[in-house]
């Protein structure tokens, strides 16, 4: 097939995906739904449920737990060539507990093939050909070398005029606070569409005021700030308009991975030609829903599904 021929993925995601292990609350808590995760993992199946043609660049290690993941994204139509197999390291996983304070995390990924990724790991042929590049603060927190990896990934999209799309994603057990702050501006200055939480950027900023986060992060080089604000729906700026989101009244049983359905299908949107506010309304729609289930994949909904709530009076 000629070049002009292949269809490529039309959005690309780049990180480390996850097998995960929910609590549920049947026998006292010691019953684990088996699922998947990784943000940015979640994030292309978000945007692929939506109707997205979607890419994802990583690497997972030659056992069960890689082949699992290879069937989830074969399932969701996600491209997934470029992701190479690492026979010397492992997939990573997590586990998620539930109590009164929320949902808690505990990874198993030090030294995991995601984390391992080098420049030279990288599929540059779908970036280039791609319309936007995905990545979080998680993608560069993994490791040096997946850093440099996020990197060189943003320098290949700038180049080629492809859209970059950053997550904050705070995660201050992967790295230091003065490390998270620099990183995180650095990346805020290099995308065109940034996907920061409120919490997250309160800890980076100092601030808790949700238009100071929106001007700082527009301060620092983002054209277009989506400011997800949880169960207070989502704030959106292009630096000249406001926009107030508000949240889909449901019914949550787990937050895991809201704000990476809020991402893919934000991004999707914009993609697709929707203004910012419709795209963040469709997103706030995906994301409440999503809470409505156990894991972070499973209950992504699909766009038949958001489009039904849309309707709906809110």
């Amino acid at each position: 097939m000629a070049e002009s021929e292949v269809s490529w993925p039309e959005l690309v995601a780049l990180g480390e995906p996850m097998v995960e292990f929910n609590q549920t609350g049947q026998q006292s808590g010691r019953i684990f739904l088996q699922g998947f995760g990784g943000d940015t993992s979640n994030f292309a199946v978000a945007a692929a449920r939506q109707g997205a043609r979607v890419g994802y660049l990583s690497a997972i290690g030659n056992d069960p737990y890689g082949q699992m993941l290879r069937q989830l994204w074969d399932k969701e139509g996600i491209d997934h060539a470029g992701v190479k197999k690492n026979n010397e390291a492992f997939t990573a996983i997590y586990f998620v507990t539930h109590d009164t304070q929320g949902h808690h995390f505990h990874f198993f990924r030090k030294d995991s093939a995601a984390s391992l990724m080098q420049p030279d790991d990288l599929d540059a042929e779908r970036i280039r050909n791609a319309k936007a590049l995905h990545f979080s603060g998680i993608s560069l927190a993994i490791s040096e070398g997946a850093r440099q990896t996020c990197w060189e990934a943003v320098r290949i999209a700038r180049d080629n005029h492809v859209l970059v799309s950053f997550d904050t994603n705070l995660r201050l057990k992967l790295w230091s606070l003065e490390e998270a702050k620099k990183n995180t501006r650095h990346a805020i200055s290099l995308c065109d569409i940034c996907l920061p939480s409120l919490d997250d950027m309160t800890v980076i900023t100092g601030k808790d005021n949700p238009n100071s986060i929106i001007e700082i992060c527009h301060e620092w080089g983002a054209p277009l700030v989506a400011l997800k604000m949880g169960d207070k729906g989502a704030l959106i700026s292009d630096g000249t308009q406001l926009w107030e989101v508000p949240p889909l009244e449901c019914i949550p049983v787990d937050a895991t991975g809201a704000g990476d359905t809020f991402g893919g299908s934000f991004v999707h949107r914009l993609l697709q030609g929707d203004s910012p506010a419709q795209a963040g309304l469709y997103a706030a729609t995906a994301a409440a829903l999503s809470t409505e289930g156990y894991g972070a994949v499973e209950p992504i909904p699909h766009k038949d599904k958001v489009i039904a709530n849309l309707k709906k009076d809110r």
